[in-house]
């Protein structure tokens, strides 16, 4: 099935949690591309919050109801936890849907093996949201390494730090690593991604995982050192009850290094109530800009404006030209996520 350009691509969201309501919903809404025809969550809270902010959105109750009108969408994207997405994923591409996942991909890399399989038999196009690789600051670093200006860069250290003393989801509460649950599946699935994205293939050589707070079945505090093809160690840092965080980013090379200190600004803007489509969106406040240079010696590198929003007009553009028959590319190709699920398990045998 090819989508017909001159209309929008008919999309349905599974899931109005934080993904769904902060992410998906909000960056299709604001593309002219695609049309948000369905949304469904059980919660009578989301579902009020989801009608008041797209009136003309069908709500459904479960992702099982928005299959049943495969016939009449073109696009699934899977806001839901992270057990569901290979079946879900699975029965979307059965049905005739172009598939979004969001992370991780799936709970198991032999299953994400599998979806990349069954879509290439289907002729469907499937990709997974590593939104995370349009934040700003991670958009700067890769500049950064573009231009050469670090030199050969040695060491690499990447964190994600929270102070979040209670496990606030009930689902995030009850999961296992079996069900996806835990913050090497969440946070780590970015850190991970965007360290291979930078520095190539790699190997897990340590890892920590711990649950300190109370109720937490699997994660919640996590430390991975990475040793990359190219000869860079990454340093990946990821905890939930961090009461002082470190820098989000550090570089060190031969000719400099870099060091960044806090979070992208695209999830806390729309979590306030923007849009995608303000002037301010994406932004960074200068005064988070980061030191470049060597100590002695630095200077104040504004971060570049972060852009979640392309991941979904490069979508657009690959299904609008003909899907799996386009040479144009996915935004994620899924098996760099297949890559990361692999990094995990490498992570939990060691951990």
């Amino acid at each position: 099935m090819t989508t017909d350009s001159n209309r929008p691509i008919r999309t349905a969201v599974a899931g109005f949690g934080l993904s769904g309501s902060v992410f998906h919903a909000p960056l299709l809404a604001a593309d002219p591309a695609y049309s948000v025809e369905v949304i469904s969550t059980s919660d009578a809270g989301r579902q009020a919050a989801a009608s008041a902010r797209y009136p003309g959105t069908r709500l459904v109750d479960t992702p099982a109801d928005i299959l049943e009108l495969a016939g009449e969408l073109d696009l699934l994207v899977l806001g839901t936890p992270p057990a569901t997405h290979y079946p879900l994923a699975k029965a979307a591409l059965e049905a005739g849907l172009d598939v979004v996942v969001d992370k991780p991909f799936a709970v198991r890399s032999a299953e994400g093996r599998e979806l990349i399989q069954l879509a290439a038999r289907l002729g469907r196009v499937l990709t997974v949201f590593q939104n995370r690789r349009w934040d700003g600051d991670y958009l700067t670093v890769r500049g950064l390494l573009d231009s050469g200006v670090l030199g050969a860069v040695t060491r690499f250290e990447s964190r994600f730090e929270r102070w979040s003393p209670a496990v606030a989801k009930a689902w995030k509460a009850a999961a296992t690593a079996d069900d996806g649950g835990g913050v090497l599946f969440d946070l780590g699935t970015h850190l991970l991604d965007q360290a291979v994205q930078l520095f190539g293939p790699a190997t897990v050589t340590h890892a920590e995982l711990d649950a300190r707070r109370p109720g937490e079945m699997t994660d919640d505090d996590v430390f991975l050192a990475l040793r990359h093809e190219s000869g860079v160690t990454s340093h990946l840092w990821m905890n939930m009850l961090c009461a002082q965080q470190g820098p989000r980013f550090r570089l060190l090379g031969s000719a400099g290094g870099f060091t960044k200190h806090g979070v992208d600004p695209q999830e806390p803007f729309i979590v306030a109530g923007g849009s995608p489509l303000d002037p301010e969106y994406g932004i960074e406040d200068r005064d988070w800009s980061g030191l470049l240079g060597r100590d002695g010696h630095l200077d104040r590198l504004p971060t570049e404006r972060g852009e979640y929003p392309a991941f979904y007009r490069i979508l657009a553009a690959k299904i609008h030209d003909g899907g799996t028959a386009s040479g144009l590319p996915v935004p994620v190709d899924p098996a760099s996520p297949v890559e990361v699920l692999r990094l995990i398990e490498q992570a939990r045998a060691l951990g």
